[in-house]
């Protein structure tokens, strides 16, 4: 059973603003899981908006791919997993040949630096990298649009999006 959340309740999500040019949008430096832990414990899944109360007492909007990355390092999960509407991140954007199967945290922030990855996946892709130097196994990129995309994911050797863990996997 799916219980809502925000970032707000027991502060959930505390925050300070990412930059004075944005209003209103936060960056998490800290997570407090009690509240989940309580909820899964008891049979719930928590679906939660990514909103934060501030340091200052204000609230912020949060990135809800950095939100996830940070609340999944929080929990001490295993898998971060983002269903979105591409299949996974591409060396080259152009090409659907360069879908990246799987990749190092290491390896995806040098890809980060280069400045090669597309704006929109920027969040998610470094939100990534931190949930997989915060403790976080692996890390997945799939669409959403793909009927099964998870369990294709999961349960088969080859994958249909994109991984990202700490060591290379064989």
């Amino acid at each position: 059973v799916a219980t809502g959340l925000s970032g707000l309740d027991a502060n959930l999500f505390v925050a300070v603003p990412q930059d004075d040019r944005l209003g209103y949008v936060g960056k998490v430096t800290e997570v407090n899981v009690g509240v989940v832990e309580v909820l899964q414990q008891q049979g719930y899944v928590p679906v939660i908006a990514p909103i934060a109360r501030g340091e200052d007492g204000k609230t912020y909007n949060l990135n809800a791919d950095t939100a996830a990355g940070a609340l999944a390092a929080a929990l001490g999960a295993s898998k971060l997993v983002y269903l979105t509407d591409v299949e996974g991140l591409y060396r080259d954007l152009g090409d659907h040949n360069s879908l990246i199967s799987r990749i190092t945290s290491a390896e995806l922030s040098t890809l980060l630096d280069s400045g090669s990855a597309s704006a929109g996946m920027l969040p998610k892709l470094r939100s990534c990298v931190e949930a997989i130097e915060g403790g976080v196994e692996r890390a997945h990129i799939l669409d959403g649009r793909v009927q099964h995309a998870l369990l294709l994911e999961i349960f088969t050797p080859e994958g249909v999006g994109t991984m990202i863990t700490k060591e290379p996997v064989p």
